[in-house]
């Protein structure tokens, strides 16, 4: 089932099932990148199973991811996904990737610019948003009460 999907002006073909990506997956217009998620309608979140560490992350971060993926190699995709902090987890230093982040601050603390020793930086509250481009470090990151963002990550 092909979902359209307009970003800055321009029409993509979704799929179904984007994961893992095919080799016989193609934009709809030839060269655009494929942007693709499934269609779901208001379904119920678990917030009790389905979640994991992110690879190069610490035990204590965990993600679920709601839509979508992400092909760091193919530089294609688009992902949705809750990322938690537990209380005083913290990362050691800056993230940085080559896709657009945009990320929502649902409830608890997070602390942006901590040292590896998880001391100092700057605290946020419930209800901040960041909306990054590629190649712009940014981190470490803590929370001392445990957090949950809502983060949406895309290839231009």
């Amino acid at each position: 089932m092909l979902v359209p999907h307009f970003i800055s002006g321009k029409h993509y073909a979704g799929i179904l099932s984007l994961w893992p990506f095919s080799d016989e997956a193609q934009p709809a217009t030839g060269g655009d990148v494929l942007i693709g998620k499934e269609h779901k309608e208001f379904e119920a979140v678990n917030l009790e199973e389905g979640w994991h560490t992110p690879p190069g992350y610490p035990e204590g971060i965990e993600q679920k991811i709601l839509a979508g993926a992400l092909d760091e190699t193919r530089k294609a995709g688009s992902r949705t996904r809750l990322l938690r902090f537990k209380p005083g987890i913290f990362t050691t230093k800056p993230f940085l990737h080559e896709y657009w982040e945009e990320v929502y601050l649902v409830s608890g603390d997070l602390i942006v610019g901590n040292d590896e020793h998880g001391r100092h930086g700057e605290k946020f509250a419930p209800h901040t948003y960041a909306c990054r481009p590629p190649g712009v470090p940014h981190g470490p990151f803590k929370s001392e009460t445990g957090c949950l963002l809502l983060e949406i990550h895309y290839f231009e």
